[in-house]
């Protein structure tokens, strides 16, 4: 018998049909028919109202991170300027605090513009009045809630205050960043807060960029006086913000600033004797009335209150890290302006210092569940990288044996 040989070249692909199996023109076909694509809009309203929502509160989010940093650039360079004829921190701490006082009339403001569920002032003001309990307001409740914050937020003010007049105003922002550090010791030490690893190594450098900040000068003048300055205002911050994170534990926005409305109140009413007796003694002479800076009070108490609601809003209305960002912005755009307006000169030890400061802030701002997160996203890489390698070697070797294939023949024995 002979052996025929035949050459067969190099194969098509089959062309592949799909079999459509018609739908009866019954109810139950009908009904599936319409169920089908109704589950399927569904889904895609669904996800659609999910990217929606997820973009305008990554935008809020940004906006919020503009006001953080401009107002708290603005409200340094101010204050500043209001030293060289106006030297009196404490009157310009207590005015600038009572302009608190506007918080829940902004939060009304809001409430009636935005909700369609409108309710009367006096109606709100008493619904949001159980963050001091489920009487409502009393004057015990006020004095005895109200001061320790109040007081805590007025030294906050006059330290942070004091350290601008002897340091510049990028300087005092970036001690300012160390409040993040002491509010995560004293969080672990008061709350019991998950331990970090990583937020130690944070508050180490956080405490190591504040000694470079004093060994600039040499450990004396008025450099270290402002550092010391800077690092009590950080520290009562710290201790403020604590006491408030186990206060006002609902999460409600109307709550929060009912709170800040009557802290504003009670520095209004009580502070204001502190301002008096330091006017009386000399300590802060202010002159009459009408030689005051009006302009700069103002700018620097509304700027504050810009700050303060951003920060302190900004929580319930987009990520909360967005805002910590927004107050580490505050660092480079202070130095800028101290930079091209005041021709302020940095030394190399200060420029560390700053920048050992503001990368323990960064390290703050890591999820308590970063290093699964960290080798959750390791392994995943390494399983894309080994998947695309496994293709691409699959893909050359079809390359290869087609194209063995299409250069020679290949013999087939015929019986």
């Amino acid at each position: 018998m002979k052996k025929h040989s035949t050459k067969v070249g190099q194969l098509n692909s089959y062309s592949t049909q799909v079999l459509l199996c018609p739908i009866p023109s019954g109810d139950e076909g009908s009904e599936s028919h319409v169920k089908i694509p109704a589950s399927e809009s569904r889904g895609e309203d669904t996800s659609y109202k999910t990217f929606t929502k997820t973009v305008f509160k990554v935008l809020g989010g940004l906006l919020v991170v503009l006001c953080v940093s401009s107002s708290w650039v603005g409200a340094t360079q101010l204050v500043q300027l209001t030293y060289e004829s106006f030297p009196c921190p404490l009157f310009i701490s207590w005015f600038s605090s009572s302009w608190n006082i506007l918080f829940f009339p902004l939060y009304y403001s809001g409430h009636m513009a935005t909700t369609q569920d409108k309710q009367r002032l006096i109606q709100k003001f008493r619904e949001c009045s159980r963050v001091f309990g489920e009487e409502g307001l009393t004057l015990k409740l006020f004095v005895k809630r109200t001061a320790p914050f109040s007081i805590l937020w007025t030294l906050t003010n006059y330290l942070h205050l004091l350290a601008l007049h002897k340091l510049s105003a990028t300087d005092a922002s970036a001690l300012y960043c160390c409040h993040k550090a002491f509010v995560f010791l004293l969080s672990w030490i008061i709350l019991k807060d998950r331990f970090m690893g990583i937020r130690i190594v944070a508050a180490i450098m956080s405490i190591t960029g504040i000694v470079m900040m004093a060994y600039a000068d040499g450990f004396q003048g008025d450099a270290v006086r402002g550092v010391a300055l800077a690092v009590g205002s950080a520290s009562t911050l710290a201790l403020y913000k604590v006491l408030l994170k186990m206060f006002l534990d609902s999460g409600r926005l109307g709550e929060a600033a009912h709170f800040f409305s009557t802290m504003g109140l009670f520095n209004f009413i009580f502070i204001s004797g502190v301002p008096l007796v330091l006017y009386l003694t000399r300590v802060e002479h202010c002159g009459s009335p009408s030689s005051l800076p009006w302009g700069y009070l103002c700018g620097i108490s509304v700027l504050w209150l810009v700050f303060n609601v951003s920060v302190n809003v900004g929580i319930f209305l987009t990520y909360p890290i967005l805002i910590s960002i927004g107050t580490l912005l505050s660092v480079p755009g202070n130095a800028a302006v101290d930079v091209l307006k005041h021709e302020v000169t940095f030394s190399v030890v200060r420029l560390v210092a700053t920048c050992i400061i503001c990368l323990g802030f960064l390290l703050m701002l890591l999820p308590e569940e970063w290093d699964l997160l960290t080798s959750r996203l390791l392994a995943t890489c390494a399983d894309e990288k080994a998947e695309d390698h496994g293709v691409e070697l699959t893909e050359s070797s079809v390359h290869i044996r087609n194209c063995s294939q299409a250069n020679g023949a290949v013999s087939v024995p015929l019986d």
